[in-house]
């Protein structure tokens, strides 16, 4: 394996950082119409909503396949080209969503979603590529700024949509987007060589190896696993309750509701640049964090047990505070990870975001089987085990990280 690309001089204009924070946004939202909108689609397709809710275990489930198989070709391929017929493949499966008769066709395309969009991904480690030493975490934070938002407002975006053209509008809207977004990326980002010199089969063998090898990416990836446990808990299940009698909120007012997560995103474009000059802050704040994240749960556990207007103020401080420390965790631990092998940032991402995304999966599914057995307290109480287990990862990672700040 030749690295073939270490001494060029590159740089991330605003522009391209711009664009790449809106297709991360953009590809990510389409994976997270479904979440508010799964009371709907089950009344729609006449299914449970425990089985409408396996669209988002399916899609987190085959994202991470995508993230292993997928994301360390980005080292070796022009990626480019590889972004578009990614991008091109997730708009199909979008507008083709569109019209799924059934929730069995839905589940087939939103595991063709999953896959491809990955490509978000390689967006990331492409930035931190790019762009100049001393703008990385900057860079990254961008484009992280943009993907959360994407998340979020794609619940937004899916209520309002759906309360005047159906959860079908949603999925046609969105393809139209897509395309446009594709045909940008491919006139506007540089084509680029690979940044390694190697095959398929070598790189997927490095990527496994790095697992073994990287006790900081073994524990930084488990971190990050734990907080998008938490995040997904939360999300798969909160449409359920304010669709429920405690609130009888409609389509567009579940939609609204997530411009309360919002500006969880704008931590990582604020706190990229004071890492950036503190590096011996990164462990410690990430402590912080995971305790910030298990903390808001003590809050967003207020939503049922009071509702209305006291509930629903608890609701939305926790929500703030629960999205601003998943970022913020995700900022941190991709900060830590791309100064480990800055030549091939795909494989380090392929390994994190992988792990993360089983941790989001898993998320998801005790949460809504929780749910369905105990309520909001039972969902509540699944999700805070992750940041839970977060803080222990954290304190068993100090003797390999703190080692390396320190050096």
């Amino acid at each position: 394996m030749v690295d073939i690309a270490t001494t060029r001089t590159r740089t991330l204009t605003r522009g391209q950082a711009r664009l790449l924070a809106f297709t991360a946004g953009a590809t990510a939202a389409n994976l997270y119409y479904a979440q508010p909108l799964l009371p709907t689609i089950a009344t729609g397709l006449r299914v449970s909503q425990t089985s409408a809710a396996l669209l988002v275990t399916l899609t987190q489930l085959s994202y991470g396949v995508g993230l292993l198989l997928l994301v360390p070709a980005a080292d070796i391929t022009r990626r480019r080209t590889l972004f578009c017929v990614l991008l091109g493949v997730v708009t199909v499966a979008v507008a083709a969503s569109a019209a799924a008769p059934d929730l069995r066709t839905l589940g087939a395309l939103a595991l063709v979603m999953g896959l491809t969009s990955v490509v978000i991904q390689m967006l990331i480690p492409f930035a931190a590529t790019l762009a100049a030493e001393s703008e990385r975490t900057h860079a990254i934070g961008t484009v992280l700024s943009g993907l959360l938002t994407g998340i979020l407002l794609s619940r937004t975006f899916a209520g309002i949509v759906a309360q005047f053209a159906g959860w079908r509008g949603v999925y046609a809207l969105a393809a139209v987007i897509m395309a446009a977004t594709t045909a940008i990326v491919f006139r506007s980002l540089p084509d680029l060589p690979p940044e390694v010199k190697a095959g398929y089969g070598a790189q997927l063998r490095e990527t496994f190896s790095l697992v073994r090898t990287a006790p900081v990416l073994r524990w930084r990836s488990l971190i990050g696993a734990c907080g998008f446990g938490a995040f997904s808990a939360f999300w798969t299940t909160v449409a359920f309750l304010l669709a429920g009698p405690d609130y009888r909120f409609s389509q567009l007012e579940i939609g609204l509701f997530a411009l309360a997560g919002a500006a969880g995103a704008l931590v990582s474009a604020i706190g990229g640049r004071h890492i950036d000059a503190r590096p011996k802050l990164r462990w410690p704040a990430t402590g912080a964090v995971q305790a910030t994240l298990l903390a808001s749960f003590a809050l967003i556990a207020v939503g049922a047990a009071h509702p209305r207007w006291l509930g629903l103020t608890a609701l939305v401080l926790g929500v703030l505070l629960m999205d601003a420390a998943v970022q913020s965790s995700n900022l941190l631990g991709q900060s830590v990870i791309y100064e480990l092998l800055p030549q091939a940032r795909s494989r380090l991402t392929a390994v994190y975001m992988t792990t993360m995304f089983v941790g989001g999966s898993a998320g998801s599914w005790a949460a809504a089987h929780a749910y369905e057995r105990w309520g909001w307290a039972g969902s509540c109480g699944a999700a805070a085990v992750f940041p839970a287990v977060g803080l222990l990862a954290w304190i068993a990672a100090r003797r390999h990280e703190r080692g390396r700040v320190d050096a």
